[in-house]
């Protein structure tokens, strides 16, 4: 085989064999195949797109590239989550302990971020001692002594590590094959038996809309189908930041708070939704109403709280943050947005918000970038809020004035406060 024709056949509009895209896949993983090659092909893929057996073996060859999760020895199914990203997406730090404390057994695996603020496992590193770094073995263990585990993906799918730093850098994201068989790839690498996918959509999110996000959630759907994964995508609002905190020791704090009964109402209602579908599709004995009642249970009497202190000290980390929330490390210098005028937060630009974030430190530019879990921003006013002059809208969390002084001035101009009332989008579009 040749690169040259792989890239030609597919700028052209025809289908590859399974044998090609692993060539290429291959290749590019040993360093046979240069990455201006596969750029090449992944333009032309953007523009021409793919076939569902394409896409399919594009996800197995990614799942191939590197180590699979075996979680057949786990006498519960276990369950797994992916959001396609956002700000302020705190949800899997609650919604693990939530659907752990219904007995079901919640195995995620996950990357750290590109973007407005750091993955999941960046959140869980700003917890000192935590451990996300863990062996297959020290894996399962983990999930058959408290019910939950969240560890870094390690050696799973090294191959869309490298295709998607590509991405990134050569405007190739928002391609739904490419989209699909990326998160596929990790969700069976994985090793869950079920996976809920939060595809966020709106201003702040991969999908503009509703009719751009359908298309890829019935790829995933499909893909998942084809190799025994139960899949359920769910598109929630990503117009303005989800909850109050954005940046990742700011998140675990309102992950607490929301634990504590005392954080965001629509991230509870986020992670109540997930849940319920979650427990739904696991195979255990759950149906849709009894499932969000069971999960708002363990959310409201603190049994969820209790899962979610067990988990983070058993994988090393000091949980001391949870009663003590000034023993977690946050960003020295505080700066508040204060509202120009009077009246209604008519909207809150959440692209707009999750960049000022970015550009303090918390998510990363490039993939070989470090977070800086301290610095961040937590929204005070949401859209529909009745506000009055001076009243702060976001306080800011940065590590010199003039970085704290630039995410002031950015984040003032992500909110649009009218005089007239507004109408609240619905948190849940399909």
């Amino acid at each position: 085989m040749h690169m040259v024709d792989i890239i030609r056949r597919k700028r052209d509009g025809h289908e590859l064999s399974a044998d090609e895209i692993a060539y290429l896949v291959n290749g590019y993983l040993n360093g046979e195949v240069p990455e201006y090659q596969v750029t090449a092909w992944l333009m032309a893929v953007f523009f021409k797109g793919m076939s569902f057996e394409e896409v399919l073996a594009l996800t197995d060859a990614l799942v191939d590239s590197g180590e699979r999760m075996d979680l057949s020895e786990l006498e519960t199914p276990a369950v797994d989550k992916h959001s396609t990203g956002g700000v302020g997406d705190t949800v899997t730090l609650v919604l693990g302990p939530v659907v752990a404390a219904c007995g079901v057994a919640f195995a995620k695996l996950s990357g750290r971020g590109l973007g407005h603020t750091g993955g999941t496992v960046d959140k869980l590193e700003s917890i000192p001692g935590f451990r996300t770094g863990l062996t297959h073995q020290e894996f399962v263990s983990q999930i058959r002594k408290t019910g939950i585990c969240v560890a870094g993906q390690g050696a799973m799918a090294p191959a869309d590590d490298g295709l998607y730093a590509l991405r990134d850098v050569t405007a190739t994201v928002e391609s739904d094959p490419l989209v699909a068989a990326s998160i596929m790839s990790k969700k069976i690498a994985g090793g869950a038996g079920a996976v809920v996918i939060d595809l966020k959509v709106g201003r702040g999110a991969l999908f503009g809309n509703r009719e751009q996000a359908v298309p890829a959630a019935r790829l995933m759907e499909s893909i998942g189908r084809a190799r025994g994964v139960r899949v359920e995508c769910v598109m929630t609002s990503m117009d303005q930041p989800l909850g109050n905190a954005a940046g990742n020791a700011l998140e675990v704090l309102e992950a607490v708070k929301t634990l504590k009964g005392q954080g965001s109402a629509d991230l509870a209602e986020v992670v109540i939704a997930l849940a319920a579908r979650l427990l739904t599709i696991s195979g255990e004995e759950w149906e849709g109403p009894a499932a969000a009642a069971e999960a708002r249970r363990v959310l409201e009497d603190g049994t969820a709280l209790a899962k979610f202190s067990q988990w983070i000290s058993s994988q090393g980390g000091d949980i001391s943050f949870i009663d003590d929330p000034g023993s977690l490390e946050l960003a020295p210098v505080t700066a508040h947005v204060k509202s120009e005028s009077s009246g209604y937060v008519q909207s809150v630009d959440a692209l707009a918000a999750g960049r000022a974030v970015q550009l303090l430190g918390a998510g990363r530019l490039r993939r070989d970038e470090s977070v800086d879990h301290g610095v961040g921003g937590v929204f005070r006013a949401r859209t529909g809020d009745g506000v009055s002059a001076g009243h702060v809208l976001a306080t800011i969390y940065a590590r010199d004035r003039a970085a704290a002084g630039e995410a002031v001035r950015r984040i003032t101009a992500a909110y649009v406060v009218g005089a007239e009332p507004v109408t609240v989008k619905p948190l849940f579009i399909a």
